[in-house]
């Protein structure tokens, strides 16, 4: 019996990913319906699903909603509900001022649903490409604990410590990335244009190109050849590799591989630090038990190996061992980190703790980022100025050579 692929919604809002035996897809969307889920893909699993998935990237524009607009309308809901504002009248406010069809849309659908009688953390599950796990959890917290402004609020706070610390590390690589095009413009350029100017004078002098000036008028008749294919092919190896990622196992090899870096495994590692923890401590502030708060921050924090350590820190808790200890043995995590979470859990402030080192691990992450780019911009500048110094050199040399041959 062929096995198939789903995704589904199940009836807690969450997203499941796994393999069924079945006769068809049809019959696998069957079983889920029966099983009170929601289906939203069924593909058989054969071996060429590595192929079929990479031709199936989606390159068009996603309909869900972006984190900024998610942040805007977490930080509005919240304002709203403090006022005294009921939930329904607040998300009827959201539609009249949205910015725009797509996200008039999503709210319009959460609308409806809450109006149906529906928990608003039901609503937000059924939109999981806009509404991650941790943000559904957190207002199934807020809406069981009749304090839903107040998880709202928190959940503000947290999207916009994300989105602060994103916009600083990309604000941060624009120079080096600019610096690094400029660079690689004004080499191509020089190698492409200037020295094939050369080759007409010695060849009407009859005489040969220094070793120097032909290796380089060498490389740019290579660049101006098959240059277009160069890029075409490094384009299609970044699809490939970008899809070889979304399995398991070349994932883990990749974050594992990062974390060993030097300069940009401590910042990596910074970076996790500050993630995890504040996510921990978000949840945990709201009221969720410890084993599911870990559970959502496994699907949030972004690289396997870190994910592996959270499971074995999961386990750990779960038998009353705590979490501190497992992580720490992991290696995954800087210091600070376990340190600051054993102190939480000898003094029962988990939570205050895991919020206080996210704020130093936040910090960290901004003077690594500094610290990086201080790094980069002298170097891709040296290169770049020891390539130039290298092609002129090699027109020196050229037009040395002609003189001489004047001579």
């Amino acid at each position: 019996m062929p096995e198939f692929r789903y995704t589904a919604i199940t009836p807690t809002g969450e997203v499941a990913h796994g393999v069924m035996e079945a006769d068809s897809e049809s019959a696998v969307i069957d079983r889920l319906k029966r099983q009170g889920n929601i289906p939203m893909r069924a593909e058989p699993a054969d071996a060429s699903g590595f192929l079929s998935g990479l031709l199936r990237m989606e390159f068009a524009r996603s309909k869900a909603l972006t984190r900024q607009e998610v942040t805007n309308i977490t930080r509005e809901l919240a304002i709203m509900l403090e006022a005294g504002q009921d939930l329904d009248r607040a998300l009827r406010f959201l539609i009249d001022t949205a910015a725009n069809a797509r996200m008039r849309g999503v709210i319009e659908r959460l609308r409806a649903t809450v109006r149906d009688g529906g928990a608003f953390a039901t609503a937000l599950g059924q939109h999981p490409k806009s509404f991650s796990k941790l943000y559904v959890g957190l207002v199934r917290a807020g809406e069981a604990g009749g304090a839903l402004a107040h998880a709202l609020d928190r959940l503000a706070v947290l999207l916009e410590r994300q989105r602060s610390l994103t916009a600083t590390v990309k604000s941060a690589m624009i120079y080096p990335t600019l610096l690094l095009v400029a660079a690689i413009g004004a080499i191509t350029l020089l190698l492409t244009q200037v020295l094939p100017q050369f080759v007409p004078l010695f060849e009407q002098n009859g005489a040969k190109l220094p070793g120097p000036t032909q290796m380089l008028i060498t490389m740019g008749d290579l660049v101006s050849g098959y240059g277009l294919y160069a890029l075409l092919a490094i384009l299609l190896l970044v699809l490939v590799v970008r899809q070889a990622l979304t399995y398991p196992g070349p994932r883990l090899f990749v974050d594992r591989l990062v974390l060993r870096l030097p300069v940009l495994g401590g910042l990596t590692r910074e970076l996790l630090a500050a993630r995890f923890s504040r996510t921990l401590g978000t949840l945990l502030q709201n009221g969720m038990p410890l084993i599911a708060a870990l559970g959502i921050v496994r699907d949030v924090i972004g690289n396997r190996a870190a994910v592996l350590a959270v499971d074995r820190a999961t386990e750990s808790a779960k038998g009353g061992a705590g979490l501190s200890r497992p992580l720490g043995e992991a290696a995954i995590f800087p210091i600070r980190t376990i340190y600051l979470l054993r102190l939480g859990e000898e003094t029962a402030q988990l939570g205050p703790m895991a919020l206080r080192a996210a704020e130093i691990h936040e910090e960290q992450t901004r003077l690594g980022v500094q610290r990086l780019v201080s790094l980069l911009v002298p170097a891709i500048t040296i290169v770049m100025g020891a390539a130039v110094a290298g092609i002129v050199s090699s027109l020196l040399l050229a037009m040395l050579s002609l003189n001489d041959l004047a001579n």
